[in-house]
């Protein structure tokens, strides 16, 4: 049976939110099953609890930010892919500010912090539900484009194309399993040009963006002196936020995912459209082996879990 899963104990991290530049400490706590994500506001005396769930996304420019009564928590997508990533279907997240931190710009210090902190533990009570796409729902917006097929597994088709000689048209296709995270795509890091950075600082982001949490790239080269963690980090990375924004559905999903130049807002879209069609998707627990056979669905193993050695 594929049981429901939280983390082992406390764990939290430290940084500055990306947007707003301000210090900012996220903590994830066991939750019990049948909880979902829970993001909290530990710096309010009201503790309004804002579900991860696409209902409650208040925006969508640049990030994804969650909200509820008021209380809103942005930049939420990077512990999304992680707690994805790593199976994680029950936890309370208490961030001290308006913005969870950005820290390296990827899912892998969250990643880290989980791991390093004990891991994850099957709550055996509860089997794990799964998100099953039965019909292809889709949305098209000029040359964007973003859909969810039928698929024996959970894959992501990913295309970009930026006229810049770094990037350019880049496309990954990644299966979910628990190593294909951590190895494919959890490193990549968040990107942005050079000469957009005043424009976004006077709009009110990326006022704590920098070469330590973001892949900066002038009009020749990548500003950043490492380099790139990946040749292709630029796509892996929005594969990564397409992880965190697909988690709003609440469940893993059985489908493939598929994106042209997509970003926050149209995944949020497609997933509010896939909701509304209650034809198009089933929530199932696969209780027996025999039952995915049956089923022709391929899900991964969640074994124990290593923290990726660094590059």
């Amino acid at each position: 049976m594929f049981f429901q899963r939280t983390v082992s104990r406390r764990v939290w991290a430290e940084g500055v939110g990306i947007h707003s530049g301000n210090p900012s400490r996220v903590t994830v706590l066991p939750a019990s099953p049948g909880t979902g994500l829970v993001f909290v506001r530990s710096d309010l005396e009201s503790k309004v609890e804002v579900p991860a769930d696409v209902h409650h996304v208040v925006d969508s420019r640049l990030a994804t930010t969650l909200g509820r009564d008021g209380v809103t928590i942005g930049t939420v997508e990077h512990l999304l892919a992680a707690l994805y990533g790593l199976g994680i279907d029950n936890a309370r997240i208490e961030v001290d500010g308006p913005e969870v931190p950005i820290l390296d710009g990827s899912a892998e210090p969250f990643v880290r912090m989980i791991l390093s902190g004990g891991g994850t533990v099957a709550q055996r009570s509860r089997p794990k539900r799964f998100f099953v796409v039965k019909k292809t729902v889709r949305i098209t917006d000029g040359d964007r484009s973003v859909a969810l097929r039928p698929h024996d597994c959970f894959a992501i088709d990913f295309s970009i194309d930026f006229p810049h000689p770094v990037v350019g048209k880049q496309r990954c296709e990644f299966v979910l399993s628990d190593r294909s995270f951590l190895h494919e795509v959890s490193r990549a890091r968040t990107f942005g040009f050079a000469r957009e950075v005043a424009a976004l600082k006077a709009a009110g982001f990326a006022r704590g963006g920098s070469l330590d949490n973001a892949v900066v790239i002038d009009d020749f080269c990548v500003q950043n002196p490492d380099g790139l963690r990946y040749p292709d980090e630029f796509v892996r990375h929005k594969v990564l936020d397409a992880l965190g924004d697909l988690s709003l559905l609440g469940a893993p999903i059985i489908g493939r995912f598929e994106a042209v130049r997509a970003g926050h807002a149209l995944t949020a879209a497609l997933l509010h459209k896939l909701l509304a069609t209650p034809r198009a998707y089933e929530i199932r627990e696969f209780r027996q082996r025999a039952e995915l056979d049956v089923a022709k669905i391929r899900l991964p193993e969640l074994a124990a879990l290593r923290v990726p050695a660094r590059a």
